[in-house]
């Protein structure tokens, strides 16, 4: 009974987790077979900024396949890629930015990891800089990745006071 009731928590937990990501999935490169489970793979999500129109940035990681994997028990490299491009006419319309905020975030393990991706305001050069990067609840780590977007002069960035 308990192991059922232990699998049904499990369930839920991966279930929950995998609704966490913001990302829309663009595709997936397998690395390494697996004979049971899903494969290693490298996916590559898309993330639109949700507080500025105009930037999409794309994020690849390595995800580990697998029994564990496919069941959401695995925890997944920490090592991730980001390249944010202008996608359109770039805009803010829910006004001024902090000058520092985390913008997308998606859960790397069950429990310990997470990607995040931070976006920096360059007033002087007018430019958006994001950084991807993992943490765990107990220990940091120091990968990480950045990408800069400039803005033109004609659209100033709003800044919060």
């Amino acid at each position: 009974m308990r192991a059922a009731a232990a699998s049904v928590a499990v369930a839920l937990l991966c279930a929950s987790a995998s609704t966490l990501a913001a990302g829309e999935k663009v595709g997936t490169v397998d690395t390494a077979f697996q004979w049971i489970g899903r494969d290693h793979d490298i996916i590559v999500e898309a993330y639109d900024d949700p507080q500025v129109t105009g930037v999409t940035c794309y994020v690849s990681r390595a995800r580990i396949g697998g029994i564990k994997g496919t069941l959401g028990l695995a925890e997944d490299r920490a090592e991730a890629s980001i390249a944010c491009r202008q996608v359109g006419a770039i805009g803010f319309p829910q006004g001024a930015l902090k000058k520092q905020d985390e913008v997308f975030t998606e859960r790397m393990s069950l429990l310990f990891k997470r990607l995040r991706v931070v976006r920096m305001v360059d007033v002087q050069r007018n430019t958006l800089v994001y950084l991807t990067y993992s943490d765990k609840l107990i220990e940091g780590s120091p990968q990480n990745a950045i990408t800069a977007v400039p803005v033109p002069a004609e659209t100033p960035i709003p800044l919060k006071k």
